[in-house]
């Protein structure tokens, strides 16, 4: 059975009030429903309840961009999975490279994300990803298999149906720099066969696996052909609706 093709869109730290309301109308008058590809887009904390609003009764789903692994306490500033599911939220972000090497966040943090999240019935995009100094050494295929098998670490077969994995090469997020098709399918077959060794083919055939790092309405119908690459995790792009609409066309041939 094929897998279905999820378009996410990782606003980031980027627009105010009135233009994440009006991005997210845009998306929403652009995308149809399709059986075949699934659309999500990630807005700031701050935005993700009037963002809800708009996308309600679309088929663009929402989701944060991080997420606590408490349900509730003295965690000032975090936030829990339980408030994002209150407000909306279908998807959430865990192990962004930018919470890994700006903010210092290690697997085992991630892991926790992870299965706080799941458990909270919520479905997570984990992201993994080697640095430039790493590819160089020639690391990247231990890499990978590290947060791989760190972030899937203690889930259950059940909880592994929620989650899709992101290959977001970190030299390639915000330099305009693109993984080769080889590069990103070779990355992609790497996680299949990982995942296919530590939980079996059914579950490894089934498993989404999204390629991110300057994705265009340009290049993504070279990445989203490749027969392990189930879609795309979408950062400045996502920010203005022509390219991000181009983007779900894309996947959609």
């Amino acid at each position: 059975m094929p897998r279905t093709k999820l378009v996410a869109g990782n606003w980031k730290m980027n627009t105010t009030l009135a233009e994440a309301k009006a991005l997210a109308a845009a998306v929403v008058a652009g995308v149809e429903s399709d059986d075949r590809i699934a659309v999500a887009v990630c807005p700031p904390f701050p935005w993700l309840l009037p963002v809800a609003e708009v996308l309600r009764g679309s088929p663009v789903a929402l989701g944060a961009q991080d997420v606590y692994s408490e349900k509730k306490g003295a965690f000032t500033g975090e936030v829990s999975p339980g408030m994002l599911r209150e407000c909306g939220c279908r998807y959430v972000i865990i192990g962004h490279s930018e919470r890994r090497h700006i903010l210092g966040e290690s697997d085992a943090v991630v892991n926790h994300k992870v299965h706080a999240a799941l458990d909270e019935g919520l479905h997570v995009i984990l992201c993994i990803g080697e640095t430039l100094a790493e590819r160089e050494r020639q690391l990247t295929e231990r890499i990978v298999q590290r947060q791989v098998l760190a972030g899937c670490t203690g889930l259950k077969d059940d909880q592994l149906a929620r989650l899709t994995i992101a290959y977001e090469p970190v030299w390639a997020i915000g330099t305009g720099q693109v993984a080769t098709p080889e590069q990103a399918q070779e990355a992609h077959a790497t996680i299949r066969a990982t995942l296919r060794h530590v939980r079996g083919p059914a579950i490894a055939e089934a498993l989404p696996i999204l390629y991110g790092g300057s994705v265009t309405a340009e290049n993504a119908a070279g990445l989203l052909h490749l027969p392990d690459v189930d879609g795309v995790l979408v950062g400045g792009a996502s920010l203005k609706a022509d390219s991000f609409l181009g983007i779900v066309r894309a996947a959609k041939k």
